[in-house]
């Protein structure tokens, strides 16, 4: 049995090297109630929009979400998009490392893509891009800085949208030079002649890439497993990872027996990144030398988690550990949130909804007595009850050395359990104010050892017309009170 745990602990120590085609992702999400009467489309009422780290510069956000370094080696243009990008990249705190090549005949990819805010349909993609190959001065620059990170990695990883980044040549040299190194190579394909990534150590081909590349259709998971075995005989890699969408995921890997495993089971939101989640996953957990088989289960958990967001969306590690490693139940693994622009689309569908919702907070440590009545008596005040839980810092801010007695992700998987709690959202704040603030409550809770003035956000609630209900504790019943008893 792979141990995830342990490996997770050693994320934080890995470098991945990631290669290819930089964009800009610009979401734009509206309201459609009408057609124009210029021309039978919909007119989208614009809401907001959202512009993300695109192609393989999501590759590297999703590496640096799971807690590891990303150098990124890329390619943009001089002009707006590609300043926008060089922007982006700088205020992510060195987690991602640019080493950009600016070819200043050639634009930066953007795409822009309109969206039905209320259904997540994509309504429409509009693409600025260059799609033919870059200069040669350019890939002379890319492989230089390539090489020049390998002995700092331990894993590279090549996101190929076929822009033209990825030539012949740079392929040829990174992965001549990584294999000279003994480090992994992970590609993510877009170029129809697999020829190029002779040597790759994986490659992640979606279904309908796959069935390109060995040039038949494919149904069943005999036949993907049949043709990612070619395919990997043919370009001489060690794995094929096949990525089904709904279907799940299939590798094969030389010398094994293919492995089928199913999707996980959610509501999908959008699938816009998800290879590119697939592929940095693959990479960081190659980089620490994991199996082929328990890294892919890893990947497909990551997956899951990023369908589930709007956009080119990130996965960190607590939503990658509590995806694969749910202590109970898939129940309570629907209520848990660690990524705040979840607990937004939630809040929407239940404000949408007309449900009364109820706050309370706390670090819940070890849950007791007192625990259970106030949160039966605070989702009694509401339709729903979210529960603001102190991450393991904020807790020891809070209460100083040896506290938590249980860590963050096993709090709010008991919370989570419990009937009376309809939502867990981890915050890492010394207070809940800025989480009060994000979730605006009908019903504030506290325990009556607070003064309602005392409680944090009750302005907040009070001013929007909302109510803070203190509730009665139960006389000695504190988690201080139970680990002084223990300590004796």
């Amino acid at each position: 049995m792979f141990d995830f745990e342990e490996a997770f602990r050693r994320v934080a120590q890995q470098t991945v090297l990631c290669v290819g085609d930089l964009m800009l992702d610009d979401f734009i999400y509206g309201d459609v109630t009408r057609i124009s009467p210029e021309a039978p489309t919909p007119v989208l009422t614009v809401r907001h929009n959202a512009v993300e780290i695109g192609g393989a510069g999501n590759v590297a956000r999703n590496i640096a979400a799971l807690g590891a370094r990303c150098i990124l080696v890329a390619l943009i243009g001089n002009d707006d998009a590609g300043l926008v990008l060089t922007n982006a990249l700088a205020k992510l705190n060195h987690a991602i490392v640019p080493d950009l090549v600016v070819e200043h005949t050639r634009q930066t990819t953007r795409k822009v893509r309109f969206v039905s805010a209320h259904h997540s349909t994509h309504l429409m993609r509009a693409d600025w891009e260059t799609a033919e190959p870059i200069a040669a001065p350019s890939e002379t620059g890319l492989i230089a800085y390539a090489q020049a990170a390998l002995p700092q990695v331990g894993a590279v990883v090549l996101s190929d949208y076929a822009k033209g980044v990825l030539a012949p040549r740079v392929l040829r040299a990174i992965i001549e030079a990584a294999r000279k190194r003994g480090l992994p190579v992970v590609v993510d394909p877009k170029n129809h002649d697999y020829n190029v990534y002779r040597g790759a150590t994986l490659i992640t081909p979606n279904a309908k890439e796959l069935a390109a590349a060995v040039r038949r259709p494919l149904a069943t998971d005999d036949q993907i497993a049949e043709a990612a075995a070619e395919l990997a005989g043919t370009i001489g890699c060690e794995a094929v990872l096949v990525t089904r969408s709904e279907a799940g995921m299939t590798l094969h890997a030389n010398g094994e027996q293919p492995v089928h495993i199913p999707a996980y089971p959610v509501k999908v939101r959008d699938v816009s990144g998800a290879g590119d989640t697939v592929a940095a996953a693959m990479a960081v957990l190659m980089a620490m030398k994991t199996p082929f088989e328990p890294a892919m289960r890893a990947a497909n958990a990551a997956a899951a988690v990023v369908v589930g967001k709007r956009g080119t969306a990130t996965v960190s590690l607590a939503e990658l550990r509590h995806r694969i490693l749910p202590a109970a139940s898939l129940a309570p693994e629907d209520k848990i949130v660690f990524d705040w622009s979840v607990l937004d689309e939630r809040l929407s569908e239940w404000r949408r909804a007309g449900r009364r919702i109820g706050f309370t907070n706390g670090c819940f440590d070890l849950l007791h007595r007192g625990h259970i009545r106030l949160l039966a008596e605070a989702r009694a005040a509401c339709d729903l009850l979210i529960v603001g839980l102190n991450s393991d810092a904020s807790t020891r801010r809070l209460k100083g050395h040896g506290r938590p007695i249980n860590p963050a992700g096993g709090r709010a998987e008991v919370l989570a359990a419990l009937e009376a709690v309809d939502l867990v959202v981890v915050f890492d704040q010394d207070t809940p104010l800025e989480l009060i603030k994000r979730v605006r409550p009908h019903v504030l809770v506290k325990g009556a050892d607070y003064a309602k003035q005392e409680v944090v956000g009750h302005d907040l609630v009070e001013a929007a017309g909302g109510q803070v209900v203190l509730v009665d504790l139960v006389p000695g019943h504190s988690t201080t009170a139970i680990v002084k008893r223990a300590a004796g």
